[in-house]
């Protein structure tokens, strides 16, 4: 029996069962499709990095003896499409049966489903074999429940997987070291170098520019910075145990002009397209940190533990859980558009300008940047969660559907009305400058609201209150914030409200 077995470009697992063993009458398949490239403009760096994880793929599956049908971008057999893609090798090769695996995106899965309803061929569907839980078991586990928290969650996965457990309890005495991982990183702390690979990709840089691809942000050079293997992901891996997990958690909310990284481990690009699984990272950090217990601790390792399995895992099954009413949820009604210097970085304000060109430079930002100063301006302005999703969706390099969706639309946004979380992620400059030097340099006053030169974030955090009222005023977690506008001078508060619709209004003179 002849067997097509698609891969798409976040399934690289080389793992996975279905490549154990060897079959003259299977023939896998991996396309390069301008269906991927241009369903959202992508950021250079990361359609280069999906064209050079899934090339390594290809290499890696033909040297351990099996059969493959690579298109690239420019391949002459290539039609762009999937399911024409999938046909034409169907018929190709007289295939009896095609099997897939489970897509975590909405939109290739139901592309999938119709594709094998209408095929008169045998199909079949397998797991993906990469996450701790599987799709429906976020929903299970909140079943009846009003509000799906993600520490209930955690707690359970901790419990059912027994990581970082005594005696049936937390280790260190606390589920959550929260509150101990929201220090500001200064000079004084030397940070380790970030680990960089030098993957050659020249190649794929001149197949993009000859496929003419419309991408966004930068690139130079011909070498790819991230792991494209699990060769690679591995010494990410161990490059992050053995240098930054010790401080790991005491700096993962801390931003700072001079540093990208901090402590954060780079391996999210790995991780979402399956390079390396989920139990691989935390079975190497536990080990880790039970041989070296008197230099790390708790609260380093308890801290990356929970995005791992409680926040990565969780982000998945609300996913599916909620999805397809979610891609469209604007319970707050926010219409403006996206700032046009969220294209370019040229802004005067000195937390966006830096964390938008690290995007642009970088495909990369860490999470606070992401939620706290691109996600909080673009809420505070009230723009379109279509237009933050776009962006988020294009801009990263680790950003795929199921992750980033839920983290924009739903985390930063508010547009799903507290589904994910219980209120909005919303700051004035205070908590930048909390967390950050940005303020330290930049052309506006973080202590001014509406004066001339007042750091704008100030004004359109209490015009954001003031607007929103109706939908947030009762949050059990914004009454004390309403409290604090309640006890607002009429007058001080209609010149916030005019400074924030005159910010709102020309948002690229800022």
């Amino acid at each position: 029996m002849k067997i097509l077995r698609l891969i798409l470009g976040d399934q690289l697992n080389i793992k996975h069962s279905w490549f154990k063993n060897k079959n003259e009458n299977v023939l896998y398949c991996l396309f390069e499709m301008r269906q991927e490239t241009d369903y959202v403009q992508h950021h250079i760096q990361k359609v280069i990095g999906f064209f050079a994880a899934m090339r390594q793929f290809h290499s890696d599956l033909k040297q351990m003896g099996h059969q493959v049908a690579y298109y690239k971008i420019n391949s002459n057999d290539n039609k762009h499409n999937l399911t024409d893609n999938l046909n034409q090798l169907i018929q190709k090769n007289n295939i009896e049966t095609f099997e897939y695996i489970f897509p975590d995106e909405y939109r290739l899965e139901q592309q999938l489903t119709a594709f094998c309803k209408s095929l008169k061929i045998n199909s079949k569907v397998v797991s993906a074999e990469h996450f701790y839980t599987d799709r429906k078991e976020l929903s299970i586990f909140f079943k009846g429940k009003k509000q799906w928290v993600m520490e209930n969650f955690y707690r359970c996965m901790r419990k059912k997987h027994d990581i970082l457990m005594l005696g049936g309890q937390p280790e260190g005495g606390k589920w959550n070291f929260d509150e101990s991982n929201r220090k500001k990183w200064n000079e004084t702390d030397t940070i380790p170098k970030a680990k960089i690979f030098k993957n050659n990709i020249s190649d794929i840089v001149k197949d993009i520019q000859k496929a003419q691809i419309k991408t966004i942000g930068h690139f130079n050079g011909d070498t790819f910075p991230y792991p494209i293997n699990r060769k690679q992901a591995l010494e990410q891996l161990k490059y992050f145990c053995e240098h930054l997990l010790i401080s790991f958690g005491d700096y993962q909310d801390a931003i700072h002009t001079e540093e990208n990284n901090l402590f954060h481990s780079r391996l999210s690009f790995a991780l979402n397209l399956k390079l390396i699984a989920p139990k691989d990272v935390i079975k190497t950090i536990t080990n880790y940190y039970a041989l070296h217990k008197n230099e790390i601790h708790i609260s380093q390792v308890e801290g990356f533990t929970r995005q791992i399995i409680g926040w990565r895992e969780y982000m998945r099954g609300m996913y599916w859980a909620l999805m397809p009413a979610f891609k469209n949820e604007n319970t707050l009604k926010n219409t403006h558009s996206l700032a046009e210097f969220f294209w370019t970085g040229n802004t005067k304000m000195n937390c966006l300008k830096h964390s938008i060109n690290n995007s642009l430079e970088n495909s990369y930002a860490h999470h606070i940047q992401r939620l706290m100063i691109t996600g909080n301006y673009a809420l505070l302005t009230q723009t379109n969660p279509d237009e933050v999703d776009a962006w988020y969706l294009g801009i990263y390099i680790d950003a795929i559907e199921w992750v980033q969706i839920t983290n924009t639309r739903g985390m930063s946004q508010f547009a799903d009305g507290g589904k994910i979380a219980t209120k909005p992620y919303v700051s004035s400059a205070a908590y930048i400058n909390k967390m950050s030097n940005y303020c330290s340099n930049c052309h506006y006053n973080k202590n001014k609201k509406t004066e001339d030169g007042a750091c704008p974030f100030n004004s359109l955090y209490w015009n954001f209150l003031d607007d929103k009222r109706p939908f947030l005023e009762n949050n059990y977690r914004m009454g004390m914030m309403y409290k604090l506008l309640d006890k607002m001078d009429a007058a001080e508060l209609h010149k916030i409200k005019t400074k924030a619709k005159h910010i709102i209004e020309h948002q690229d003179e800022y």
